[in-house]
C-alpha cells in the first residue's frame, strides 16, 4: 500500500460529537450507538486514523465528518452500531516523522485488526445478537473482507479499500458490496472491476460493486462538509451502504 494518498488528509482529534458512547466490548473500547437490545448489529471499522478522528483541511481548518457520525445514522434505521478502537489507541499519526506509514503497520496490520475484532463479534452473539455485518473504509476494508472470508459475519460493505487482494474476493462468499473511487491508486477502478468480474463469476454470491466518479481515494468519510458536492457524493455512498446492510442483514 502506498501511505501518501491514504494519509493525504492527516485528522486531528476533538471530542466526539456523536449521540452514542464509548464502552468496553470484547475488552476493546468502542462507540456505540443505538438500541443494544437489536438483533442486528453493525460494525463500522475505521481507517488507519482511528475511531474518534475527524479530518481538519490542513487549508482551512474546516471540521470534516466524524465516522462516529456516520455510526449515529446507521443505527437510527435500527442496527446496534460498534466502532471499535482496533488500533489499540495508537491511530496512526502522518506528523510522526519517527514512525512511518510501513513502520506503524508491523504494530497495526489489518490481520492484527482481525484478530482484535474476534471477541468483539463473540460479546455482540452473547448479547443475543443474531446477524452482523462488517462495514471497513480503507484499512478497515481488509479487516472486514478477513472476517467475510472467516465467515464471521453474515454481510460486507468495503468503502475505497487497501490490501483487498483478487485472491480475498475469490474466497468471499457472502454478499458483498464494494464502493470504489475514480480516483484512487491504492485501490484504482481497474482493480474494483477486477473485484466486480470476479464476484460476478461467483454463482449464488450476491454483490454490488459501484465506482464514483471524479472523487479520491477516502471520499466517504474525509470530505469538507461546507462543500456541497462532496456531501452529496459521500452521502450517496453512506445510503448505498445503508442499503445493501437493510437488505442482506438478515
Amino acid at each position: 500500500m502506498s501511505g501518501a494518498q491514504c494519509c493525504s488528509n492527516p485528522p486531528s482529534l476533538n471530542p466526539s460529537l456523536g449521540v452514542g458512547n464509548v464502552d468496553k466490548l470484547g475488552a476493546v473500547n468502542s462507540y456505540v450507538s443505538g438500541s443494544p437490545q437489536s438483533k442486528h448489529a453493525v460494525l463500522l471499522i475505521s481507517d488507519v486514523f482511528g475511531y474518534e478522528a475527524p479530518n481538519l483541511s490542513v487549508k482551512e481548518n474546516m471540521l470534516y465528518i466524524l465516522i462516529e457520525l456516520l455510526a449515529d445514522k446507521v443505527a437510527a434505521a435500527g442496527y446496534y452500531v460498534v466502532v471499535p478502537d482496533l488500533l489499540d489507541g495508537e491511530p496512526y499519526n502522518p506528523q510522526d516523522s519517527n514512525r512511518p506509514i510501513t513502520a506503524w503497520l508491523k504494530d497495526h496490520g489489518p490481520d492484527k485488526g482481525f484478530e482484535a475484532a474476534k471477541p468483539i463479534i463473540e460479546a455482540l452473539k452473547s448479547k443475543g445478537v443474531s446477524a452482523i455485518a462488517g462495514v471497513g473504509f480503507c484499512w478497515g476494508a481488509k479487516v472486514v473482507v478477513e472476517l467475510a472470508k472467516a465467515r464471521l459475519i453474515q454481510t460486507a460493505v468495503l468503502l475505497h479499500p487497501s490490501f483487498v487482494t483478487l485472491d480475498d474476493i475469490k474466497v468471499v462468499d457472502t454478499p458483498i458490496a464494494i464502493l470504489g473511487a475514480e480516483i484512487d491508486h491504492i485501490s484504482p477502478p481497474e482493480l474494483v472491476k477486477q473485484f466486480e468480474q470476479v464476484l460476478a463469476a461467483k454463482s449464488g454470491v450476491l454483490s454490488f460493486v459501484k465506482i464514483f466518479p471524479k472523487v479520491e481515494h477516502g471520499w466517504a468519510v474525509r470530505y469538507n462538509t461546507e462543500d456541497a458536492e462532496a456531501v452529496k457524493v459521500a452521502e450517496e455512498a453512506h445510503q448505498d451502504l445503508l442499503n445493501w446492510i437493510t437488505k442482506h442483514l438478515k
